[in-house]
């Protein structure tokens, strides 16, 4: 019910993402989904790729500090809404969301997303029925 993320510690500084998406390239890593948030003198780029294993070597090979979690990614249909009532769901179970981003991919939306109360987070999904994915079914849509 959950996938893996890559978060990835890069300085904010010209070349720095350049290196890991040549690295990502030269593996033959597909990117699905990524974001970058910033600081004044670094940034933590979180990917969901196509082998977050693979991924997570290459960078350590490589000397760059990166650290491999899960999170939940859960699909919606493509209308306007579909994210504000799956929030609400976690809200009203009294679930806080860390950190949240989104895509589209194979015609479905895509929230990924880490709570505060990973348990919980799964026992809500699992009784709301949300549509939630793993690395094999997320890989899948792609």
């Amino acid at each position: 019910m959950t996938v893996h993320q890559i978060s990835i510690f890069v300085e904010n500084k010209s070349g720095t993402l350049l290196r890991v998406l040549d690295l990502f390239k030269d593996a033959g890593i597909q990117l699905i989904a990524s974001t970058i948030s910033d600081t004044v003198e670094y940034g933590i780029y979180r990917v969901i790729c196509s082998d977050p294993s693979k991924a997570y070597e290459v960078l350590k090979a490589a000397g760059i500090s990166a650290s491999m979690s899960e999170v939940f990614a859960i699909t919606l249909d493509n209308q306007p809404g579909r994210a504000a009532d799956a929030v609400r769901v976690l809200s009203q179970a009294g679930i806080g969301i860390s950190y949240l981003y989104s895509f589209l991919l194979g015609g479905k939306g895509i929230l990924v997303f880490r709570t505060d109360d990973a348990e919980r987070t799964n026992e809500v999904i699992l009784r709301e029925r949300l549509a939630s994915l793993d690395d094999e079914a997320l890989v899948a849509l792609v």
